[in-house]
């Protein structure tokens, strides 16, 4: 039987290796099991059982390089996790954007005018800004946990999630650059076959799909973080809605 004093001693040991808070409670889970496993086997005290767990999990811990996400260090089993997290949010986010990248093509191909498709333009960018901002509303019980520096006995991220909140309003910001414009480059070119300016009509067609990409990405990011967090609710005793 683990005492509550030996839980925090496994507890400081995983916040010194830099964890963020929701693999610290999941991996915390694994060794406690594991803890308590050595004890029955083989007649082991804690300290004894805590000593042999820290050497089998020793490599997992080891700092590696996430320039992508991470401008410092994280331990090697936090990259492999996050990792294969990122690799499915960014792989739904591309085809999600390469729906509405579709979506924005039928829209010219709709529209009757250069000005009947700036409106579908403008409002077509501007349902992400509308999600983003219900997202940020409907969500006012954790706007203070979404912040980079909200940290965990001042030394971790809350989740591996939290890191991305920053990319949540670099995308917010851009859309709205974005529905400043009118799009007609793209317009002239597939309906007027005007392609005298190829580089714009590139950026007309591109930045949008990479921003409208980054916007999903970032509510995934989002809504696995709130996530995370009901799943932390009794271990760090925060107030969260539930919606």
């Amino acid at each position: 039987m683990i005492t509550q004093t030996q839980e925090n001693n496994i507890t400081d040991y995983l916040v010194s290796k830099q964890l963020s808070v929701d693999l610290l409670v999941e991996i915390r889970d694994h060794m406690i099991n594991q803890i308590m496993d050595l004890q029955l086997e083989e007649k082991l005290d804690f300290e004894e059982a805590f000593s042999k767990v820290k050497e089998s999990w020793k490599e997992e811990f080891i700092p590696v390089s996430y320039w992508m996400f991470f401008s410092t260090p994280i331990p090697f089993i936090a990259k492999k996790i996050i990792r294969g997290k990122y690799n499915r949010f960014m792989k739904t986010s591309f085809l999600a954007g390469l729906v509405a990248f579709i979506i924005n093509i039928v829209l010219i191909f709709i529209s009757n005018s250069q000005e009947t498709y700036t409106l579908f333009f403008k409002l077509f960018n501007a349902l992400f800004l509308f999600v983003l901002g219900a997202v940020w509303i409907m969500n006012f019980r954790i706007w203070k946990y979404l912040k980079q520096d909200f940290k965990f006995r001042g030394r971790c991220f809350y989740t591996m999630y939290q890191q991305n909140m920053v990319l949540m309003l670099i995308c917010t910001i851009s859309m709205f650059q974005i529905i400043t414009k009118n799009g007609h480059y793209a317009y002239q070119f597939f309906r007027e076959q005007n392609g005298a300016n190829l580089l714009m009509i590139i950026i007309t067609l591109i930045v949008p799909f990479i921003l409208q990409t980054g916007v999903i990405f970032t509510l995934l990011n989002f809504f696995e973080h709130k996530k995370s967090l009901l799943k932390m609710k009794d271990f760090l005793s925060i107030n969260i809605s539930s919606k």
